[in-house]
């Protein structure tokens, strides 16, 4: 197969029919992809998890081919920083409103019973304030994932205070995991995105009581401006990629530190592929997983990325640009391919074409980015205070987390029994499971079972339809 799917919500709706046929042959699985996810948890775009599938993802032109001519442009270049002054003075709060209503009742407008996936953050409230006014009839959901940040409160307040109906679901590990095994031969295509199993529970969730689509906030970010904080400067300045073997993580006293894990984690990592959410392998380490060097032709793919990238004008558009490869194949991937399997649709208001070149070309910096708190996104915080005073947002982002501990509590037989079974393809996945199993305590090791976790049993649901020939590909690059 030969095809280019244009895959970004800011582009429209994609259509993933063609990967979806039941009871056809897929395509054969592209092992560089494969070492992709297991490096960064995410397919480099334009590649797909299949060989000869070319993706469209933002930052593409839907009308290159994606096969021989990709070219990657940063389309929101100085994000936060322009314009410096309006055209014209307006009641910006207002016209944010009415525009980020018209772009849920057009992103929704063939959802019969949409629910919105509700964090707590900035982002779900001031979309639960005008979904209020749009699409009343929405129920909103709030995942519990983990200790760190309990937000479940604020947002029953917000919806509730708002009219809107609220649910909330606690995160149960084993049963996330269940049913992402039950929809696994569905997906389309594949991200490890370290929310996706909370995307699959909460969409099983939303389809089981008669949802029909899922309200996502993902999209603001790249066209506000989302300026380092100094934590992130120095992550930058850590990151020196270092060729330090990937055992020094499993020696004694440092496995049971999550903080030296990721130091050492950092050190051996290039500034870009850091600034990539989550603890993933290392070159060596998937090297050791696939029992061959295939590392290297996984961080080729980076090059691609780089003129663009270095042509920055400032750390945080340097930042905005890295994070928007991860945020186009995994953050909304995870959305994408998950409400395809589970035949819910998916809407992204925030990616709205006059939304964001309103508030990207429009709406003058000193809405959107305080220069000397660097507190971002002024306009929405605005328009949430116009409804509600102090809530927690504002001190603590919030996010779906997931317990990639109790993961490994729950389900480590069954993800090695996948080992097993896809041996042929990860003939180290075994051993690497085996060795580390002690240290899955630590949310630095925990997480690197998740990308196995998810990646296993795909490699197994798409041996099985292929009929045992999912080692076929890897001739041509043993």
């Amino acid at each position: 197969m030969r095809a280019q799917i244009t895959m970004s919500p800011y582009y429209g709706t994609p259509d993933f029919s063609r990967l979806m046929r039941n009871g056809g042959p897929r395509p054969p699985v592209d092992p560089v992809s494969v070492a992709d996810l297991l490096r960064n948890a995410f397919v480099y775009p334009p590649y797909s998890i299949y060989e000869g599938v070319r993706l469209v993802t933002f930052g593409f032109c839907p009308h290159d081919d994606m096969h021989t001519a990709p070219h990657f442009h940063f389309k929101f270049r100085n994000a936060g920083e322009v314009p410096e002054h309006p055209r014209s003075e307006q009641d910006w709060v207002a016209g944010y409103h009415r525009l980020l209503c018209q772009a849920i009742e057009r992103s929704c407008h063939d959802m019969r019973s949409p629910w919105l996936l509700q964090s707590g953050g900035k982002d779900s409230t001031t979309l639960a304030i005008a979904i209020a006014d749009a699409r009343p009839d929405t129920t909103c959901i709030t995942y519990l994932g983990g200790t760190e940040e309990d937000e479940v409160a604020s947002a029953t307040h917000v919806a509730r205070t708002l009219g809107l109906r609220h649910e909330s679901l606690v995160c149960d590990p084993a049963r996330a995991y269940d049913r992402y095994l039950a929809v696994v031969d569905r997906m389309p295509l594949l991200t490890a995105d370290f929310a996706l199993l909370s995307c699959v529970d909460l969409g099983t969730e939303i389809a089981g009581h008669g949802g029909d689509g899922v309200i996502d906030g993902l999209g603001a970010d790249s066209y506000f401006g989302t300026p380092m904080s100094r934590s992130q400067h120095w992550i930058r300045r850590l990151s020196r990629d270092l060729p330090l073997p990937g055992r020094l993580s499993e020696l004694p006293g440092v496995d049971r530190s999550f903080k030296l894990c990721y130091l050492l984690s950092t050190l051996r990592m290039n500034p870009i592929e850091r600034v990539f959410p989550g603890s993933r392998f290392g070159d060596d380490e998937v090297d050791e997983l696939f029992g061959r060097e295939i590392a290297q032709a996984s961080r080729q793919r980076l090059e691609l990325f780089k003129d663009e990238i270095g042509s920055a004008t400032s750390p945080w558009e340097w930042r905005d640009m890295s994070t928007s490869i991860a945020g186009s194949a995994g953050a909304f991937a995870k959305g994408l391919y998950t409400t395809a399997a589970l035949s819910l649709k998916a809407a992204y208001p925030f990616c709205d074409l006059d939304l964001r070149e309103w508030i990207h070309r429009e709406v003058p910096r000193y809405q959107k980015v305080d220069p000397i708190t660097k507190l971002n996104k002024l306009l929405i915080r605005e328009h949430i205070a116009s409804r509600f005073d102090d809530l927690p947002y504002v001190r603590s982002k919030g996010s779906f987390r997931f317990d990639v501990r109790g993961l490994a509590r729950t389900r480590f037989d069954r993800v090695r029994d996948f080992a097993e079974r896809s041996r042929d393809f990860l003939p180290g996945a075994v051993g690497w499971l085996d060795r580390n199993r002690s240290r899955l305590d630590n949310k630095y090791h925990a997480s690197r079972f998740y990308l196995l976790a998810i990646v296993l049993p795909w490699l197994d649901s798409n041996a099985t339809t292929q009929h045992g020939n999912v080692a076929e590909p890897l001739r041509a690059y043993a």
